[in-house]
């Protein structure tokens, strides 16, 4: 959302201005006056594409997806505009939802409207007032209570009944993503049977259900830029559903590095000093959701197979295009598996 890098230009095919500028009319001001789109972050083709909306001295985010959509159930925006409409008026911060528009005929896909967020995305090297200790301990805090704000949250009030199926959410986690691999699947990957069996065996009692965000990271939080104990925005809710909120905070813990390890996945913030270890993480969203986190582990596991899972998708269509890049890929898959079955092991905590 704001302060994120641009590109000159909006991307072919996804935004038609015209038509655009028509469908809003009336539902936001500034009518009449000319309406400029321009895309948002980079242009990759396969992540939920962001445009900023100017109108009349108005501005919005425009959020559709992209051309080509990599696993089944992402870039839902009707499923992101019932999420963000239940977070209105709860303690987790969003951006404000503001128009959904359903009808395929305007852009080709649904899309939504939102208020513009002041932050910034918390990966690599960051900026003032996150450039001393103490600041970046308290935005790693403040990633961890968002979490414990949205569990809180009483989704059945909020309108999300038939959202997801919480009943035999972890039974089917296993399953389900192994059933996803089969349709893609064209190399062994290291480790995979051994992580599958284990989260088979060590499969806890679910947690009471919640809702889930379902691809919680620091790439999808924005940092304020004023206030470092409070996130400015969790976004990016299209994949979210009704399960097993322990698999958010288990899925941000797997991919935070310690000192010494090699990462999971390289999302890292920089410089690390002041950054809380994995287990004052974990008892911090202990003491803000009030869950037990004694399985913790097993969520660790399930998110970092789940993602090597998803990210073998497009891997796998680009090594079938030929594409060259592809084979950068599988290295990082493989490390996803391989730090899954070190925090099975304990050989990882």
């Amino acid at each position: 959302m704001a302060r994120l890098r641009r590109s000159e230009q909006t991307e072919p095919g996804l935004v038609d201005e015209r038509r655009l500028d028509a469908w809003i009319g009336d539902r936001l001001p500034g009518g009449g006056a000319p309406l400029h789109v321009e895309r948002m972050g980079e242009a990759t083709g396969s992540g939920n594409a962001l445009f900023r909306v100017r109108r009349g001295g108005h501005e919005w985010v425009l959020r559709r997806p992209p051309e080509v959509v990599n696993a089944p159930g992402a870039s839902d925006m009707v499923r992101e505009w019932r999420l963000l409409s239940a977070l209105e008026g709860t303690d987790v911060p969003h951006p404000r939802p503001l128009l959904l528009c359903d009808d395929v005929d305007v852009l080709g896909a649904p899309f939504l409207l939102m208020d513009v967020v002041d932050g910034f995305t918390p990966v690599g090297s960051l900026p003032p007032p996150y450039d001393n200790p103490a600041a970046r301990r308290a935005l790693a805090f403040a990633m961890v209570d968002a979490l414990a704000q949205l569990a809180h949250v009483d989704w059945v009030a909020a309108g999300l009944d038939g959202l997801g199926k919480p009943d035999g959410f972890l039974e089917r986690q296993v399953p389900r993503w192994l059933a996803q691999l089969d349709r893609y699947r064209t190399r062994d990957i290291p480790e995979l049977d051994v992580v599958a069996s284990w989260l088979d065996t060590n499969r806890p009692t679910m947690s009471p259900p919640a809702i889930m965000h379902g691809d919680y990271s620091p790439y999808n939080v924005m940092a304020s830029w004023t206030t470092t104990d409070r996130l400015a925005a969790v976004i990016d809710w299209d994949t979210g559903t009704i399960g097993d909120p322990l698999l958010d905070i288990g899925h941000l813990l797997a991919r935070w590095t310690e000192p010494g390890e090699e990462p999971s996945l390289h999302i890292d913030i920089e410089p690390r000093d002041g950054l809380p270890v994995r287990s004052e993480l974990a008892s911090r969203y202990a003491d803000r959701s009030g869950r037990d986190m004694s399985a913790i582990a097993y969520y660790e596991v399930l998110s970092l197979f789940k993602l090597a899972i998803i990210l073998e998708g497009p891997y796998s269509r680009r090594k079938a295009a030929g594409i060259p890049e592809s084979e950068n890929t599988a290295p990082a898959i493989d490390r996803l598996m391989r730090s899954a079955a070190a925090f099975a092991s304990g050989a990882r905590v």
